[in-house]
Protein backbone atom coordinates (compact mmCIF):
# COMPACT_ATOMS: atom_id res chain seq x y z
CA UNK A 1 0.00 0.00 0.00
CA UNK A 2 1.24 3.43 -0.59
CA UNK A 3 2.05 5.99 2.05
CA UNK A 4 1.47 9.81 2.14
CA UNK A 5 2.57 12.25 4.83
CA UNK A 6 0.28 15.46 4.66
CA UNK A 7 0.55 18.34 6.95
CA UNK A 8 -1.83 21.02 7.52
CA UNK A 9 -4.22 18.11 7.18
CA UNK A 10 -6.92 19.96 9.06
CA UNK A 11 -8.05 22.33 6.98
CA UNK A 12 -7.94 23.67 3.49
CA UNK A 13 -5.71 22.06 0.75
CA UNK A 14 -4.61 19.48 3.38
CA UNK A 15 -7.57 18.09 4.23
CA UNK A 16 -8.53 17.59 0.90
CA UNK A 17 -5.24 16.11 0.01
CA UNK A 18 -5.89 13.74 2.59
CA UNK A 19 -9.19 12.75 1.80
CA UNK A 20 -9.13 12.50 -2.13
CA UNK A 21 -5.46 10.03 -1.75
CA UNK A 22 -7.20 7.96 0.93
CA UNK A 23 -10.07 7.34 -1.78
CA UNK A 24 -7.02 6.50 -3.79
CA UNK A 25 -6.43 3.34 -1.49
CA UNK A 26 -3.38 5.35 -0.19
CA UNK A 27 -2.41 5.15 3.87
CA UNK A 28 -2.60 8.36 5.10
CA UNK A 29 -0.64 9.86 7.72
CA UNK A 30 -2.84 13.61 8.64
CA UNK A 31 -0.65 16.06 10.63
CA UNK A 32 -1.57 19.18 11.80
CA UNK A 33 -1.86 21.03 15.38
CA UNK A 34 -5.63 20.47 15.78
CA UNK A 35 -6.48 17.17 17.25
CA UNK A 36 -10.16 17.28 17.03
CA UNK A 37 -10.02 18.54 13.35
CA UNK A 38 -7.69 15.96 12.45
CA UNK A 39 -9.75 13.22 14.36
CA UNK A 40 -13.01 14.30 11.64
CA UNK A 41 -10.86 14.51 8.86
CA UNK A 42 -10.05 11.10 9.82
CA UNK A 43 -13.26 9.48 10.84
CA UNK A 44 -14.51 9.62 6.86
CA UNK A 45 -11.50 7.45 6.11
CA UNK A 46 -10.20 4.06 8.02
CA UNK A 47 -7.32 5.16 6.33
CA UNK A 48 -5.98 8.49 7.31
CA UNK A 49 -4.42 8.25 10.58
CA UNK A 50 -4.36 11.36 12.35
CA UNK A 51 -0.65 12.50 14.02
CA UNK A 52 -0.90 15.84 15.99
CA UNK A 53 2.18 17.90 16.58
CA UNK A 54 3.35 21.55 16.05
CA UNK A 55 5.23 21.22 12.76
CA UNK A 56 6.99 25.14 14.43
CA UNK A 57 8.29 22.71 17.37
CA UNK A 58 11.29 20.99 16.31
CA UNK A 59 11.55 18.51 19.26
CA UNK A 60 8.58 17.45 19.23
CA UNK A 61 8.61 17.50 15.54
CA UNK A 62 11.45 14.64 15.54
CA UNK A 63 9.06 12.95 18.12
CA UNK A 64 6.02 12.53 16.36
CA UNK A 65 7.96 12.17 12.92
CA UNK A 66 10.10 9.30 14.42
CA UNK A 67 9.78 5.82 12.55
CA UNK A 68 7.06 7.05 10.82
CA UNK A 69 7.54 5.62 6.70
CA UNK A 70 6.05 7.11 3.83
CA UNK A 71 6.41 7.39 0.03
CA UNK A 72 5.42 10.68 -0.77
CA UNK A 73 4.96 13.88 1.83
CA UNK A 74 3.67 17.14 1.19
CA UNK A 75 4.43 20.11 3.36
CA UNK A 76 1.37 21.48 2.87
CA UNK A 77 0.47 23.61 6.26
CA UNK A 78 0.65 27.62 6.37
CA UNK A 79 -0.11 30.62 7.85
CA UNK A 80 -0.68 34.39 6.59
CA UNK A 81 -0.53 37.51 8.47
CA UNK A 82 -0.01 41.28 6.39
CA UNK A 83 2.20 44.24 7.48
CA UNK A 84 -0.69 47.02 7.63
CA UNK A 85 1.14 50.29 6.42
CA UNK A 86 4.54 49.19 6.02
CA UNK A 87 4.44 48.55 9.62
CA UNK A 88 7.28 45.60 10.41
CA UNK A 89 6.43 43.63 13.69
CA UNK A 90 8.97 41.09 14.26
CA UNK A 91 6.49 39.20 16.04
CA UNK A 92 4.82 38.79 12.92
CA UNK A 93 6.99 37.91 10.52
CA UNK A 94 8.55 35.49 13.05
CA UNK A 95 5.42 33.63 13.19
CA UNK A 96 4.60 33.54 9.23
CA UNK A 97 8.37 32.39 8.71
CA UNK A 98 7.88 30.13 11.61
CA UNK A 99 5.18 28.23 9.90
CA UNK A 100 5.48 28.31 6.30
CA UNK A 101 9.34 28.10 5.96
CA UNK A 102 10.78 26.93 9.44
CA UNK A 103 7.94 23.98 10.13
CA UNK A 104 8.88 22.29 6.99
CA UNK A 105 12.75 22.53 7.37
CA UNK A 106 11.92 21.00 10.57
CA UNK A 107 9.89 18.06 9.16
CA UNK A 108 12.43 17.28 6.63
CA UNK A 109 15.22 17.05 9.27
CA UNK A 110 13.24 14.41 10.91
CA UNK A 111 11.80 12.93 7.65
CA UNK A 112 15.18 12.67 5.34
CA UNK A 113 17.17 9.87 6.98
CA UNK A 114 14.27 7.68 6.76
CA UNK A 115 12.63 8.38 3.24
CA UNK A 116 13.41 5.12 0.52
CA UNK A 117 15.34 6.00 -2.82
CA UNK A 118 12.05 6.86 -5.21
CA UNK A 119 10.50 8.66 -2.28
CA UNK A 120 9.19 12.26 -3.04
CA UNK A 121 8.47 14.99 -0.81
CA UNK A 122 6.47 18.20 -1.82
CA UNK A 123 6.62 21.86 -0.47
CA UNK A 124 3.47 23.68 -1.21
CA UNK A 125 4.22 27.41 -1.81
CA UNK A 126 2.56 29.95 -3.39
CA UNK A 127 2.71 32.30 -6.66
CA UNK A 128 2.90 35.47 -4.45
CA UNK A 129 6.66 35.48 -3.64
CA UNK A 130 6.18 36.32 -7.85
CA UNK A 131 5.65 40.29 -7.59
CA UNK A 132 6.11 42.56 -4.69
CA UNK A 133 2.44 42.78 -3.11
CA UNK A 134 1.53 45.06 -0.81
CA UNK A 135 1.30 43.89 2.92
CA UNK A 136 3.20 40.02 2.05
CA UNK A 137 6.23 41.22 2.51
CA UNK A 138 6.10 38.27 5.64
CA UNK A 139 3.75 36.01 3.35
CA UNK A 140 6.33 36.55 0.05
CA UNK A 141 9.76 36.10 1.65
CA UNK A 142 7.98 33.19 3.56
CA UNK A 143 7.12 32.01 0.17
CA UNK A 144 10.14 32.91 -1.36
CA UNK A 145 12.64 30.87 0.93
CA UNK A 146 11.09 27.63 0.45
CA UNK A 147 10.93 28.37 -3.22
CA UNK A 148 14.53 28.44 -3.21
CA UNK A 149 14.90 25.78 -0.64
CA UNK A 150 13.01 23.31 -2.43
CA UNK A 151 14.88 24.28 -6.08
CA UNK A 152 18.18 24.00 -3.84
CA UNK A 153 17.94 20.88 -2.22
CA UNK A 154 16.41 19.04 -5.33
CA UNK A 155 19.97 19.67 -6.24
CA UNK A 156 21.43 18.13 -3.25
CA UNK A 157 19.21 14.84 -2.75
CA UNK A 158 19.32 13.91 -6.52
CA UNK A 159 21.95 11.46 -5.55
CA UNK A 160 20.35 9.51 -3.29
CA UNK A 161 16.90 9.50 -5.85
CA UNK A 162 14.99 11.26 -3.45
CA UNK A 163 12.64 13.77 -5.69
CA UNK A 164 11.30 17.47 -5.10
CA UNK A 165 8.31 18.87 -5.67
CA UNK A 166 7.75 22.48 -5.54
CA UNK A 167 3.87 23.26 -5.49
CA UNK A 168 3.07 27.06 -6.29
CA UNK A 169 -1.18 27.46 -6.19
CA UNK A 170 -2.61 30.91 -6.77
CA UNK A 171 -5.74 31.69 -4.84
CA UNK A 172 -7.71 28.58 -3.30
CA UNK A 173 -11.03 29.47 -1.63
CA UNK A 174 -9.32 28.04 2.37
CA UNK A 175 -9.90 29.38 5.69
CA UNK A 176 -6.76 31.44 4.99
CA UNK A 177 -8.48 32.70 2.08
CA UNK A 178 -11.56 33.48 3.66
CA UNK A 179 -10.00 36.27 5.86
CA UNK A 180 -8.68 38.24 2.97
CA UNK A 181 -10.60 41.41 1.77
CA UNK A 182 -9.24 42.51 -1.38
CA UNK A 183 -9.83 40.92 -4.69
CA UNK A 184 -8.55 37.46 -5.31
CA UNK A 185 -8.82 36.85 -9.64
CA UNK A 186 -9.10 33.25 -10.75
CA UNK A 187 -9.41 31.60 -7.18
CA UNK A 188 -10.45 28.03 -7.25
CA UNK A 189 -11.87 25.92 -4.70
CA UNK A 190 -9.53 22.67 -2.49
CA UNK A 191 -11.12 20.13 -4.71
CA UNK A 192 -9.53 21.85 -8.06
CA UNK A 193 -6.41 22.39 -6.15
CA UNK A 194 -6.15 18.71 -5.04
CA UNK A 195 -6.74 17.76 -8.67
CA UNK A 196 -4.27 19.77 -9.81
CA UNK A 197 -1.84 18.98 -7.32
CA UNK A 198 -2.34 14.74 -7.37
CA UNK A 199 -2.55 14.81 -11.26
CA UNK A 200 0.98 16.27 -11.20
CA UNK A 201 2.39 14.49 -8.66
CA UNK A 202 1.47 11.36 -10.02
CA UNK A 203 3.44 12.37 -13.26
CA UNK A 204 6.67 13.51 -11.24
CA UNK A 205 5.82 17.07 -11.97
CA UNK A 206 9.05 19.04 -10.39
CA UNK A 207 7.28 22.08 -10.62
CA UNK A 208 3.28 22.58 -10.07
CA UNK A 209 1.83 25.94 -10.36
CA UNK A 210 -1.99 26.79 -11.14
CA UNK A 211 -4.32 27.58 -11.76
CA UNK A 212 -2.05 27.92 -15.26
CA UNK A 213 -3.18 30.90 -16.35
CA UNK A 214 -2.68 33.42 -13.41
CA UNK A 215 0.61 31.35 -12.70
CA UNK A 216 1.55 32.19 -15.78
CA UNK A 217 0.90 35.65 -15.88
CA UNK A 218 2.49 35.98 -12.63
CA UNK A 219 5.61 34.56 -14.01
CA UNK A 220 5.72 36.67 -17.45
CA UNK A 221 5.42 39.86 -14.87
CA UNK A 222 8.10 38.85 -12.51
CA UNK A 223 10.21 39.19 -15.75
CA UNK A 224 9.64 42.40 -15.68
CA UNK A 225 12.44 44.79 -14.64
CA UNK A 226 12.02 45.77 -11.08
CA UNK A 227 10.02 49.15 -11.29
CA UNK A 228 8.02 47.78 -13.02
CA UNK A 229 7.15 45.14 -11.13
CA UNK A 230 6.59 48.18 -8.37
CA UNK A 231 4.43 50.30 -10.53
CA UNK A 232 1.76 46.93 -11.21
CA UNK A 233 1.86 46.48 -7.39
CA UNK A 234 1.06 50.22 -6.67
CA UNK A 235 -1.86 50.27 -8.78
CA UNK A 236 -2.99 46.69 -7.58
CA UNK A 237 -3.62 48.62 -4.17
CA UNK A 238 -5.64 51.88 -5.81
Amino acid sequence: MRRVLITGASSGIGKQLALDYAAEGWEVTACGRDEAKLISTAADSPLIIPLPFDITDLQATRQALQGVQADLVILCAGTCEYIDNGVVEAEKVMRVMNTNFIGPVNCLDALLPGLAPGSRVALVGSTAWLLPFSRSEAYGASKAALAFFARSLSVDLASRQIHISLIQPGFVETPLTDKNNFPMPMMITVTQASQHIRKKLARGASEIAFPPLFAGFLKVASLLPVSLQKWLCRKMVR
